[in-house]
């Protein structure tokens, strides 16, 4: 079970991989993040960014150590990460790589109501998902190729693995399309039937619940 965090949010473990280099102030750490893609890999949104920083500092993982002014600017505060920011960081990037969390994922939230779309809509929605995929994939293994031999394969794991979820992705929904489509989905006459029929989903709920696997048409 993952341990709970005194700075919780994804941002705080990208700004501590970023200042682990060297001592920065908030807009050499967001560049950084910026150009290393960490937007990307951990869907952070970088206007959190001055929080993070003051709550890292709070709870002694970064600590000040200077500031500067460049012209006109304000002056920029510096920060570099503690012993136990490092420490902070090593045990929570062991913790991502050994524990599986349930992740929320939009796509699984729709399968879990699909029921409420004909098998018909279904099947076009699962094309039109795929041809995405296709084009994600397509547009990731570009950048992969454009990467390789200037990054060591160390830093580009995270993108190794996002291409194979994508690609695995990929093949689960054409089966689903393909079992829809050539009618060996289990029950799907019965799904189909439903919308064809008007049968509300209440009743579905409520005769499957009952133990029927097919509620009656309204003409039963």
């Amino acid at each position: 079970m993952a341990r709970k965090r005194k700075v919780g949010n994804l941002m705080a473990l990208a700004v501590l991989s970023a200042i682990i280099t060297q001592p920065m102030h908030r807009y050499e750490i967001a560049g950084r993040m910026r150009s290393w893609g960490k937007e990307r890999d951990m869907g952070i949104k970088l206007g959190s960014l001055y929080t993070v920083v003051d709550n890292l500092t709070k709870h002694g993982f970064l600590e000040i150590v200077g500031s500067e002014r460049d012209g006109a600017r304000p002056e920029r505060t510096i920060y570099r990460i503690t012993d136990a920011g490092r420490e902070e960081l090593s045990d929570w990037t062991r913790e991502l790589i050994s524990s599986p969390e349930p992740e929320q994922r939009p796509f699984r939230a729709g399968l879990s109501v699909l029921s409420v779309l004909p098998p018909d809509d279904v099947i076009e929605l699962l094309g039109q998902r795929i041809v995405a995929l296709d084009n994600d994939i397509t547009e990731f293994r570009a950048q992969i190729a454009a990467l390789t031999g200037t990054l060591p394969r160390l830093f580009m794991v995270e993108d190794d693995y996002e291409l194979a979820m994508l690609e695995a992705e990929r093949t689960w929904a054409r089966a689903l399309r393909d079992s829809l489509a050539d009618g060996s989905f289990p029950d799907i006459d019965g799904w189909r039937n439903w919308h064809r029929d008007g049968v509300s989903l209440a009743d579905v709920v409520a005769e499957v619940e009952g133990g029927l696997t097919e509620p009656r048409s309204p003409r039963d």
